[in-house]
This record gives C-alpha cells, sequence and structure tokens, in this order.
C-alpha cells in the first residue's frame, strides 16, 4: 500500500530527524550539529528552513547555540520517569508543589473507575531541579479517604500509599492507560511546553485487595526530554 507523504513544513521535517537522532544516542550529548548550509545540502532545503529546524530544537531544549562555534547537542540524557504507583521524591532529586486540594465532583472516566462522583482530589506539579516535570491529578474515593490527612493541604508523610494502608486499604496494583495529544492551555503553560510539543498523557487507576479502585490519576508530562520506563517481569513457562 503507498504510504502518504508527510505534508509538514520541511523545519518540521528536519527537526524531527535531527530528535529522532538525538533521542537514539545517534547524536551523542556534547556533539556538533552539521552547519545550516550542511543541513540545509543533506535535506534539499532553503538554509533558512535549516536554521528554522534547529531553531525549533533549541526552543525544546535537546540542542543549545554557542556564538561563532555552532549549535550542540544538550549535555545530558533524557530524563527517564520511572513509572512506579509512588515513589519518594527525596531519593531523586525530585520535588513536588502541591497546587491544590478540594473535594470535588470527580471528571466522569475518573467518576467511573472510583465508582462514585464525589473524590478528594490533589492537584500537585512535579519539578527537577525546578523544571516542571509533570502535572498531574489524584482522586480518591470520599467515602474512603473524607477526613484523612489525604483530605487536607500540606505534606502527607509516607505519602498516599501510607495513609490508604492505615485505613485498611493498601495499594497492590495499578494499570496504565497511555495516549499522547496536544496540550491543554493549562498544561502547556504550566509545564512551560514550546510551541508544537505534545504531552503524554497516563489515566492510571490503582487497586487495593479485591480489585477495589482507590486512586484515580491523570499525570501529565512533556512528550520532549522525557521518557517512561515500564518494567515487569515476564512469567516463566512453569507458570503458564
Amino acid at each position: 500500500m503507498a504510504r502518504k507523504p508527510d505534508k509538514r513544513p520541511p523545519q518540521l521535517k528536519i527537526a524531527a530527524e535531527l530528535r529522532a537522532k538525538i533521542m537514539s544516542g545517534e547524536l551523542e550529548p556534547g556533539a556538533k550539529l552539521p552547519s545550516t548550509a550542511e543541513l540545509a545540502e543533506t535535506y534539499a532545503a532553503a538554509p533558512a528552513t535549516a536554521h528554522n529546524a534547529t531553531k525549533l530544537l533549541q526552543a525544546e531544549g535537546f540542542v543549545y547555540g554557542q556564538a561563532g562555534r555552532g549549535v550542540f547537542v544538550r549535555d545530558r540524557r533524557p530524563f527517564v520517569v520511572r513509572t512506579a504507583a509512588y515513589f519518594d521524591p527525596s531519593e531523586r532529586g525530585v520535588t513536588y508543589k502541591l497546587l491544590n486540594v478540594a473535594e470535588v465532583q470527580a471528571p466522569l472516566d475518573v467518576a467511573t473507575e472510583l465508582g462514585e462522583d464525589h473524590a478528594i482530589l490533589r492537584h500537585r506539579l512535579m519539578l527537577r531541579d525546578e523544571e516542571p516535570v509533570e502535572v498531574s491529578w489524584s482522586y480518591y474515593p470520599l467515602s474512603l479517604v473524607g477526613g484523612s490527612t489525604l483530605a487536607r493541604r500540606g505534606r502527607v508523610p509516607g505519602g498516599a500509599p501510607a495513609v490508604l494502608t492505615e485505613l485498611g486499604y493498601p495499594e497492590l496494583e495499578f494499570a496504565d492507560r497511555l495516549s499522547v495529544r496536544p496540550p491543554t492551555v493549562e498544561e502547556a503553560e504550566i509545564l512551560e511546553l514550546p510551541e508544537g510539543i505534545p504531552v503524554f498523557r497516563q489515566f492510571r487507576v490503582v487497586y487495593s485487595e479485591d480489585a477495589r479502585p482507590v486512586e484515580v490519576s491523570i499525570l501529565i508530562k512533556g512528550g520532549h526530554l522525557y521518557e517512561l520506563m515500564y518494567r515487569q517481569l515476564i512469567p516463566g513457562p512453569e507458570s503458564k
């Protein structure tokens, strides 16, 4: 079957090719990009188009320019976000900023998973080196956590898992649905996203015993500079 031609503007195509090489490691941190003239020749484009492509990558943080020397690949690898249900931020150089805690009418998809309409929302921004990484909305069943420390503003020692365990509902399993889409205005502003950057959307349901849903979180991350890591044991032949 014939492929449909890529109708994106030429600068986006060039930026996409270079971005893929950077993320794969083919262009290593510190490597100098080809000159504007070389890029223009390689991709059969006008010099201005090649220049615009590198400007896009600079805005995204993939490369940086040095006057009189050229454009170089950033000197850091993509930040790998491990997809554990919970981690202690202090162990990873990551901090959280609590944006809001409130009793809310849960969004339809959240209410469907929780099995009830009202929830306690904890809205947070995750930062790394003071740069925004992820904005999240975590919902907990009001019938379960109403009156607990999860329903109050402020830091929760041990996080939600500690509170839920005390309530008799330890977090045992989670399931993610992952999608990619353009950001909303709020997401683009709070994550300080360059123009044109999509976001990862993780819709996570955390379960306790008897498959009881105890948390639903919507996690939004910029689709540049970050990677998600999933790890799962594969059962051996004897367990199949």
